[in-house]
């Protein structure tokens, strides 16, 4: 399910929806040469029960980062932060920053303000703020994200039904220069870190798609907490699970495994983006491709295929289903 509920049980990392990363992609602008597009999507609209989830589109005592490594020792060498304001009268304003240097890695650096004030979008109307070469957007959208997950804790006995086909996601949108990369091809990853408890605490990491919910059994929270510079120690555990779930061989499921940490996403700007080899565009399938790996190739495919209300220019994700079911029942 991609990270859509990868706490323990398919629950949401600490209990709370609004920290959960669902989905990260990277792929250079349309039409745009010079330029890239960074999405992480994060607080889903509502759990497999149907329970909706917080109103609150980001959480004001928490820090979403994406976060990237130019040098390939998966430490983070550029982070782009964003905080959020309280929601008042029903408005939320969002700061971002750029980090970099030997403090990217760390949660406490103050950071480059890249723009504050940044109105986030709660309806179908994209606001959209410009600062220099960067453009931001954050707020409620579609979810982009397609795959049967009822068929797949039915024994992959899939139906080719489309759990995410009306379903919103809470997305941060980055139009960034190549140039702030600091080299041609990087590492990518996103986090989100909890401060409720008055310390930062890392509630939810990831950048490839099925890992923690699939793959890590009881050590889902060590993961989730983890840096991919340490990921190497998750290798036993998702050969376990792939000796179950593909019928791998001890050594086959070990050489899996290892081939899919550390849980970055790598990204060369010049190339056009085609998971898992360079980035993620949103019509990538990246489910089908994890099928695969995790049966070992007894199943290809879900039967699901891309949404169809992705636009054309920024955000390029399509408005949110909330506001058109709010907008009918006014």
């Amino acid at each position: 399910m991609s990270h859509h509920y990868c706490g323990p049980n398919f629950g949401f990392p600490g209990g709370d929806a609004r920290l959960n990363l669902t989905d990260l992609y990277v792929f250079p602008k349309p039409g745009g040469a010079g330029k890239s597009i960074l999405i992480m999507d994060v607080h889903p609209s509502s759990t497999f029960a149907q329970t909706p989830t917080p109103k609150d589109p980001f959480a004001s005592e928490a820090l979403y980062e994406l976060r990237i490594d130019t040098n390939g020792d998966a430490v983070a060498d550029v982070t782009y932060r964003a905080r959020f304001s309280a929601v008042t009268g029903g408005a939320q304003t969002a700061t971002l920053r750029r980090i970099e240097g030997a403090q990217a890695a760390g949660a406490d650096a103050i950071g480059q303000v890249i723009l504050e004030g940044a109105a986030v979008s709660f309806d179908r109307e994209a606001h959209v703020t410009t600062a220099g070469e960067y453009r931001f957007f954050a707020g409620w959208r579609s979810d982009p994200f397609f795959f049967d997950p009822i068929g797949a804790v039915n024994n992959l006995q899939f139906t080719g039904k489309d759990f995410f086909a009306d379903k919103d996601v809470c997305s941060i949108v980055l139009e960034v220069p190549n140039s702030a990369f600091g080299s041609k091809a990087i590492g990518l990853w996103a986090r989100t870190l909890d401060g409720a408890s008055g310390r930062w605490i890392q509630a939810d990491r990831g950048a490839r798609p099925g890992q923690a919910p699939f793959l890590l059994g009881d050590q889902i929270n060590a993961y989730l907490a983890a840096e991919p510079a340490d990921d190497a120690r998750f290798i036993p555990a998702i050969a376990h699970s792939l000796e179950h779930s593909g019928g791998y061989t001890a050594e086959q499921a070990r050489r899996v495994a290892a081939s899919l940490l550390p849980d970055l996403m790598h990204f060369d700007p010049t190339r056009p983006a085609s998971y898992p080899g360079n980035g993620r565009a949103l019509t990538d399938d990246v489910i089908d491709g994890f099928l695969a790996v995790l049966t070992n190739g007894k199943v290809t495919t879900d039967g699901v295929g891309a949404h169809s209300d992705l636009l054309t220019e920024f955000p390029y994700l399509g408005p949110p289903h909330r506001a058109a079911i709010a907008s009918r029942a006014a």
